[in-house]
């Protein structure tokens, strides 16, 4: 199920490029740094790629409307040399495929100010921590679906070359506490953290 959900979306990706030949479009990678808020652990310390492709087209001279098809990785690290209930390390891992739709407001001649939401779907989400991946009965499932808000900036370094920098939010819990459950990694509903940064190439189609 999992790999249709994968080809499905190599599919969307091409599928988009190919309509860009109406619109401007092109190719994006970078990384995220990320974090999950109602876990026990504070900062951005989980690292992971993005990779994509994107369309857009302008509404005025000033405004464009876009939209991207993508693959990222995001999750929670625990750092710190202090064990947590006998626990030190702890690790969540999760891959999703996400369709971020937005408003790009340019306020000068290479700088523009981004504004939209994301929609995400979980391929995978995997938990560790000092003996290794969680065992069936230790897991508690991610909501499938992830819904973020996000703010950006975008600077144009050539006329092909662009670098975007952005920071999302989950709108609604990833995965909700379960009521008179305690554990050493969760503390509340959780939710993704990201601070992102990708570079942008446009292709001529």
């Amino acid at each position: 199920m999992k790999q249709i959900y994968l080809i499905l979306f190599l599919l969307g990706i091409s599928t988009m490029l190919s309509y860009s030949q109406r619109f401007e479009g092109g190719l994006l990678g970078g990384l995220n740094a990320t974090q999950v808020d109602g876990d026990n652990y504070s900062g951005y310390h989980k690292a992971g790629i993005v990779l994509g492709g994107y369309a857009q087209t302008n509404l005025t001279r000033s405004v464009f409307a876009a939209m991207e098809l993508k693959f990222a990785q995001k999750g929670s690290r625990n750092v710190d040399s202090l064990a947590t209930n006998g626990q030190i390390k702890y690790i969540m891992r999760l891959n999703y495929a996400e369709m971020p739709i937005y408003l790009g407001i340019r306020t000068g001649e290479r700088i523009s100010l981004l504004v939209g939401m994301s929609a995400g779907y979980l391929i995978r989400g995997t938990e560790y921590n000092d003996y290794g991946k969680f065992p069936p009965q230790d897991q508690h499932p991610f909501k499938a679906f992830d819904l973020e808000a996000m703010i950006g900036f975008r600077f144009k370094m050539t006329d092909r070359l662009f670098v975007d920098m952005r920071g999302a939010y989950s709108v609604l819990p990833m995965r909700q506490t379960i009521p008179g459950l305690s554990l050493y990694y969760w503390r509340d509903n959780q939710f993704n953290n990201v601070l992102n940064t990708t570079v942008i190439y446009r292709i001529d189609f």
